[in-house]
């Protein structure tokens, strides 16, 4: 072969990884980052506070998550007598930390548990320039488990999980490292990490998000080790606690056939599960009353026309906020029948 020809040979090999390998991966690695690769804050006009809720207590506590990152945790509670166990909550990706579950929270902590609610990596008061990715929620969980675990005030208490969307999809496959977790609810959650991002891609660019999965998947396990091939139907095979998988027909956040179609196909005869689906609740109002939706609309659309499409600062807005919301219904927002029936799930496991 002529020197010529070896060259020729060598640019299409090259053009061919670089088409093929490098610049898929490259942009793959990029997607992954501009949504991973951020802090999540709360919004504080619609930040709840503890004194929303006659009777809410809170204790601080801190503890370090896998690379001696500190997260910032609290245990709400109403009364310290006769407590029934402790409820730990993983919150969803993109709104910040636990603060939108503090409704959920009082409500348990109402009904004689205590709630262990936590803020992830990145989020809200917790360490981390970046919440890195979904397993991350799993890693942190992990390790809020075991802190509760370790800390005398807690112990011999029956462990339950409470998560949304992202922690949703934690509270379940955490059960890999934790069997010992008496029940969980998962709500809006999803089997694993890669379910999420091809969940969200087809909605923004259809099936092209096929492309660019494998190389998704390789750069998160570069970055999460043994917990990027983590799935809840593997850690399901590991643990007898009792699970609720609850989720919307509608939600087009976290698309049903990527957990709940998955875990009903196998479980739906199983003693230890229960399944509850809803027709149009959507993602985030899951939990809600239908009067609590319909409030937030009306609440929103009257802001829209009070502004009249105008411009507006972030100052303008957070004063109409804070002028016109009314904070007792804005914190009475959820579903009684639901969660009604989530409290008597817990205290049937104990």
């Amino acid at each position: 072969m002529s020197r010529k020809k070896k060259i020729v040979i060598t640019s299409i090999i090259i053009f061919l990884v670089l088409i093929l390998v490098i610049v898929p991966f490259s942009v793959s690695i990029y997607m992954y980052n501009q949504y991973f690769g951020i802090r999540y804050e709360t919004y504080k006009p619609l930040s709840f506070k503890v004194e929303d809720f006659p009777g809410l207590q809170r204790t601080k506590y801190e503890f370090t998550s896998n690379n001696g990152q500190k997260l910032i945790g609290y245990n709400y509670y109403h009364s310290n007598d006769n407590i029934k166990g402790i409820i730990i909550f993983a919150h969803g990706l993109g709104g910040g930390g636990h603060n939108s579950y503090m409704d959920c929270a009082n409500y348990f902590a109402k009904n004689g548990y205590y709630v262990f609610a936590f803020d992830c990596t990145g989020n809200d008061e917790s360490d981390g320039k970046k919440v890195n990715g979904l397993p991350q929620g799993v890693i942190d969980l992990n390790y809020a488990i075991s802190f509760v675990e370790g800390k005398e005030e807690f112990k011999g208490l029956p462990i339950m999980l409470f998560g949304h969307s992202w922690g949703g999809y934690s509270v379940t496959n955490v059960l890999k490292y934790h069997p010992e977790v008496k029940a969980v609810v998962s709500l809006a959650g999803f089997n694993r990490s890669s379910d999420l991002i091809k969940s969200q891609g087809e909605e923004l660019v259809g099936s092209v998000i096929n492309v660019f999965m494998p190389y998704i998947n390789i750069y998160e396990k570069i970055k999460f080790g043994k917990y990027a091939s983590n799935t809840s139907m593997k850690a399901f095979e590991n643990t007898n606690a009792n699970i609720m998988i609850i989720h919307s027909k509608d939600d087009d956040t976290v698309q049903k056939k990527f957990g709940y179609d998955i875990y009903y196909e196998k479980y739906n005869n199983s003693p230890n599960f229960i399944f509850i689906l809803f027709e149009d609740k959507g993602h985030n109002q899951l939990m809600n009353s239908d009067f609590a939706i319909e409030y937030k609309k009306q609440f929103n659309d009257k802001m829209k026309e009070y502004f009249n499409g105008s411009e507006i600062t972030q100052e303008v807005k957070e004063k109409y906020i804070n002028d016109n919301l009314d904070r007792t219904i804005y914190a009475n927002q959820l579903n009684k029948e639901l969660f009604a029936n989530i409290l008597e799930f817990y205290n049937s496991s104990i």
